[in-house]
């Protein structure tokens, strides 16, 4: 193995809520895109690639400056395919190297420098994986539910006279990136291991693209952090 991590983007060609997500445009090129060269720019990687099963996807992707060493399998590009499956078949088809990183094509929010900081703390902590996160809009153990008559009620009683200052701080996945130890991802075959950190991003950067209303709005945010 390597010292220098690569970078694997999965990047599959059939997204139903948003069809042919990852190369519509966006801010002037396809969303993929922003994904590989921000990758690129930071200059961590010994090389950046694609594992896909669409021949556009592959064509734009080289275009930008990834690889496509090959075709994902249409068994690994339904809907029930799991990243870590995904990770896995990649790894086992090429030379790996310690560190790798599972970056998401619909992340363009990202900059080149997340992804130094985010290397750098998980050596510097000898982690198993650091995967991005960000806060809650708003606190979820002040969430409602929803009984069959139609009623609502506090789902934890407990949390609901607590000021939500004094709630413990929760985070969840921002969808980004998964930076990990090669070893330790094929030994476990997760990507939340053992010994597993975080690396925060703002809210405001962790747009997940799920929707046509979420693609509009990571535009628009976008257009802003170019600006500044």
């Amino acid at each position: 193995m390597s010292s220098k991590p690569i970078c694997i983007i999965p990047a599959r060609g059939g997204s139903k809520r948003i069809p042919r997500k990852n190369v519509l445009s966006f801010n002037g090129k396809p969303l993929i895109a922003w994904s590989i060269e921000n990758a690129i720019k930071s200059n961590v990687f010994s090389k950046v690639m694609v594992s896909t099963d669409d021949t556009e996807i592959a064509k734009i992707a080289q275009h930008h400056g990834a690889e496509v060493p090959f075709m994902r399998s249409a068994k690994l590009a339904d809907d029930f395919a799991t990243t870590a499956e995904v990770l896995l078949d990649t790894l086992s088809k090429i030379d790996p190297s310690d560190y790798a990183c599972c970056l998401y094509p619909t992340a363009p929010l990202l900059r080149p420098d997340d992804f130094q900081k985010a290397y750098s703390k998980l050596a510097g902590k000898n982690a198993d994986s650091i995967i991005s996160v960000t806060e809650f809009d708003f606190h979820p153990l002040r969430a409602f539910e929803q009984n069959q008559e139609g009623n609502i009620d506090f789902k934890w009683q407990e949390f609901a006279l607590t000021r939500s200052q004094d709630l413990p701080e929760l985070l969840h996945d921002a969808g980004a990136f998964y930076f990990f130890n090669t070893t330790s991802f094929l030994k476990q075959e997760k990507l939340v291991m053992k010994k597993t950190i975080g690396y925060q991003i703002e809210r405001d950067r962790a747009v997940d693209i799920d929707t046509p209303e979420d693609f509009k709005l990571a535009e628009l945010l976008h257009k802003q952090l170019i600006r500044a």
